[in-house]
């Protein structure tokens, strides 16, 4: 009877969990069904090592972008010209290279240096000038659209072929020196790392909220959820231990990642940022310089667009006149579909990375299955409809 009875009670509780977080479940459900329909679509091909690695190092510059495009959208602006300013930080990348000679790393800096000015002057319109944000990026669209064609009007396509440079988005972290066997060492430790990282983070929040007397689930979901997690990730990794390792675009994207969360989650400018999203004449009563950190989310913006040159540059090894079409439609479509709320205010760059896989997985099987460019973007175009659609309803209803 008891155990009938704690059955029912965890069943209930397992219900009434997915009925109250429906939306952040469901994109990690959408996921799980578009990479098991390609994985049998593809007779597997789809989880092969190689392909795993080839979607990383494809997702990697739409995820730098989504991140930053999260915090604009929390902050209900928008900004359409990342794509175009990607594409010519990219350009400028390549030729302060190939033309100038100059050291990779000092080119990384100069190209971060001005997507900073960019940001800064897109900012400045929005802020201080009063020019809307979609009027002001739409300009910078056909602005950086054209500098990307005059940067390479006498070129062409720049070629790079510096190693450093291309291994950014081609190449994998090193094993450790003395293991040359069949696993990659080092990327088997790192997934060991992230899994105690995170057993040791969800124990310290499920503690913190016990302190502070919020709810929390069940010890058995929560064992539950925590095995599943660790599965996951150990299974990605052992897939990457077993061909080449981890590769850098993973580790830069990382990086980002959690210097975003962080700044979100445990600054007093990640709190700003939410409520200015929330409701932005509340904040500036309350003290909160509204105009000060809409600069702050531009210029953040465009520096990780100028990164996000950098990587799709180091993708192709060379820069082309096309680079930058449609990559603002990719970030803020991930965004949506990772849960960012259409009204502003909510949203979490963890889970716009979700979104982020949920594109360049559909992108990269339909690839796979030799599925037409076209057809590919009206399915591209159902499944964003269909996530903020989604998201609306049950956040009305949630109300």
């Amino acid at each position: 009877m008891n155990e009938n009875t704690e059955k029912q009670g965890l069943g209930k509780e397992i219900g009434t969990l997915l009925k109250k977080n429906v939306r952040d479940y469901m994109m990690y459900i959408a996921l799980v069904i578009i990479m098991l329909f390609f994985t049998w679509k593809t007779n597997g091909g789809f989880i092969q090592a190689r392909n795993i690695t080839n979607l990383i190092n494809q997702a990697g510059y739409v995820a730098v972008l989504a991140i930053g495009m999260t915090l604009i959208l929390i902050l209900k602006h928008i900004d359409l010209s990342v794509g175009y300013v990607a594409g010519f930080c990219g350009a400028v990348a390549a030729l302060l290279m190939s033309k100038f000679n100059l050291n990779v790393w000092l080119t990384i800096v100069i190209v971060l240096a001005l997507g900073l000015i960019i940001g800064l002057y897109q900012g400045t319109l929005v802020t201080k000038v009063g020019v809307p944000a979609f009027v002001t990026t739409l300009a910078g669209m056909f602005i950086f659209r054209g500098f990307l064609a005059l940067s390479l009007q006498e070129t062409g396509t720049v070629i790079v072929s510096d190693k450093v440079f291309n291994a950014l988005s081609n190449g994998t972290i090193p094993d450790l020196p003395f293991f040359g066997g069949e696993l990659h060492v080092l990327t088997l430790l790192i997934g060991v790392a992230a899994v105690i990282l995170v057993v040791l983070s969800q124990i310290k929040t499920r503690r913190n909220k016990i302190k502070y007397n919020f709810k929390v689930v069940s010890m058995p979901i929560f064992i539950t959820v925590i095995v599943f997690v660790s599965a996951i990730i150990m299974s990605i990794i052992m897939v990457l231990a077993k061909y080449q390792g981890i590769p850098w675009t993973a580790v830069i994207v990382a990086m980002v990642l959690i210097i975003y969360n962080f700044m979100l989650n445990k600054t007093c400018l990640g709190r700003y940022i939410y409520g200015i999203g929330g409701n932005d004449q509340a904040a500036e009563l309350s003290g909160v310089d509204v105009k000060k950190v809409t600069v702050f989310a531009f210029c953040s913006m465009s520096v990780l667009a100028a990164l996000a040159g950098i990587l799709y540059t180091s993708r192709l090894q060379s820069a082309t006149p096309t680079a930058g079409l449609g990559f603002e439609m990719d970030a803020i479509a991930s965004c949506y579909i990772g849960g960012v709320a259409v009204s502003g205010g909510i949203g979490k760059v963890t889970n716009t990375i979700i979104g982020v896989l949920v594109i360049m997985s559909l992108t990269n099987g339909m690839n796979l299955m030799g599925v037409d460019i076209s057809l590919q973007y009206v399915v591209k175009g159902i499944i964003f409809i269909i996530a903020v659609a989604f998201d609306v309803r049950t956040r009305r209803a949630a109300k």
